[in-house]
């Protein structure tokens, strides 16, 4: 459905993403707004790793509740406010959420976000079924 291009005119991808994807014509996106790291009951998790699990959980449930598959996200767009990701926790969740499919991506650190307990935040846009 969706056609990832990595051309071999610039340099591989260095992570868990696709230089450039191309839908197909006459189907229409989802725009996901910014997923933050609050459970369902409100609830906010201590560690990043805790918070990119969260925030990838709930763009695969906002995706499930249109009929989308993970595998229809065609960008991501993440905003970190800690640069010190060792454990690559980040990465980790995408894997556990995401399986392989790698959408075109940007990463962004920023000073922080809304509610400064909140260590990441994901915009996602997909490809609707």
């Amino acid at each position: 459905m969706l056609k990832l291009h990595n051309p071999d005119s610039v340099a591989a991808p260095s992570g868990r993403y696709t230089h450039a994807v191309e839908t197909p014509p006459g189907r229409s996106l989802l725009f996901l707004s910014g997923q933050v790291p609050v459970a369902r009951d409100g609830s906010v998790r201590a560690t990043l790793a805790e918070q990119a699990d969260q925030v990838y959980a709930n763009i695969v449930a906002i995706l499930a509740s249109r009929g989308v598959p993970p595998s229809n996200i065609v960008k991501l767009t993440t905003f970190l406010t800690e640069d010190d990701d060792g454990d690559d926790c980040v990465r980790k969740a995408r894997a556990k959420h995401l399986g392989e499919h790698r959408p075109a991506s940007t990463a962004v650190f920023v000073t922080r976000l809304v509610d400064p307990a909140w260590k990441i935040e994901i915009e996602a846009v997909a490809l609707l079924p």
